[in-house]
């Protein structure tokens, strides 16, 4: 399992959860959006959202996707990448979102995970896992 793998199954699944935690109160919420970014493997977001908010207070973050009886979790550490080739190349990998965002804005963020460990799993195969 790679990074690119592991982006490639959350492009796959469409939509994952990510997890945050808001004091001691943990959040859940779908997202779409994945991005091999200059060997990171980034979300992203917006800066008035309560997801970025809960980031950048606690990066700290778990996500979950499932497709076709396999699951991958991954638990790490994330953080803003302000970078605006990033926040283009987000935007031009899905179009739709330009109609909310703009990579100068002041809005859009990019978040990549700075550590994690992915898993990956199933009910009828070993756990794969990949520390990054």
């Amino acid at each position: 399992m790679t990074l690119a793998t592991i982006c490639d199954f959350l492009n796959e699944a469409g939509t994952y959860y990510l997890a945050t935690v808001e004091g001691d109160q943990p959040r859940v919420r779908p997202f779409g959006t994945v991005l091999l970014y200059d060997g990171k493997l980034c979300i992203q977001t917006g800066k008035k959202k309560d997801v970025a908010k809960q980031i950048d207070r606690n990066p700290k973050v778990e996500l979950c996707a499932c497709k076709g009886g396999e699951w991958l979790r991954i638990a790490g550490e994330m953080r803003e990448l302000d970078d605006r080739d990033a926040r283009v190349a987000m935007l031009d990998r899905y179009p739709e979102l330009k109609a909310m965002y703009d990579p100068d804005d002041g809005n859009t963020a990019v978040y990549c995970f700075t550590s994690g460990k992915a898993t990956l799993a199933s009910f009828t195969a070993p756990p794969e896992t990949l520390a990054f």
